[in-house]
């Protein structure tokens, strides 16, 4: 007879940030950005959308490239190149969003392109490096070294809370 684990599950929410010395592992998201790849942890994910038509809010800030229609559902379409400071992508570049619910809201993030899912280790987490711009440092919850490649891993929060109180 087996009884319930007291430790942590797959289910809780809570632990988004991984710990370093732990021997479970986390699933994320990869996106593209820029040429960067970067993970968003695949609990937070709800969605993969390809182009899909964003109308535009008036007065918004800047990173807010407007809202769409998700199934009956309003969701607020963020450039997450502009958060990033990068260029922003021609109008006629072919973009990708994944949506992403946070404090049961959904926000469609506008990328690049959609990776695949990566199961990492978590004793692999490592904190941002000291080289990683400051903007990135403050929606980044830290990385994971690859082949030759720093997967950088989004703080979804974070990143939606600086769209209210930009650096």
């Amino acid at each position: 007879m087996s009884t319930p684990s007291t430790g942590p599950s797959t289910g809780n929410h809570k632990s988004d940030a991984p710990h370093a010395g732990s021997h479970t592992q986390k699933d994320f998201l990869t996106i593209h950005i820029d040429g960067q790849m970067f993970g968003i942890p695949i609990l937070q994910v709800q969605d993969v959308l390809g182009e899909i038509k964003v109308t535009r809010i008036p007065l918004a800030p800047p990173q807010v490239s407007g809202s769409l229609n998700l199934r009956g559902r309003i969701v607020t379409a963020i450039d997450v190149r502009k958060c990033l400071g990068l260029t922003p992508l021609e109008s006629t570049d072919k973009r990708m969003s994944v949506v992403v619910i946070h404090d049961d809201e959904l926000y469609s993030l506008i990328i690049d392109k959609v990776g695949d899912v990566l199961t990492l280790p978590e004793r692999d987490f490592e904190q941002n490096p000291a080289t990683l711009d400051n903007t990135w440092k403050s929606i980044s919850l830290g990385v994971y070294r690859l082949d030759g490649e720093i997967l950088v891993i989004l703080d979804v929060p974070k990143l939606l809370l600086s769209l209210q109180h930009p650096h």
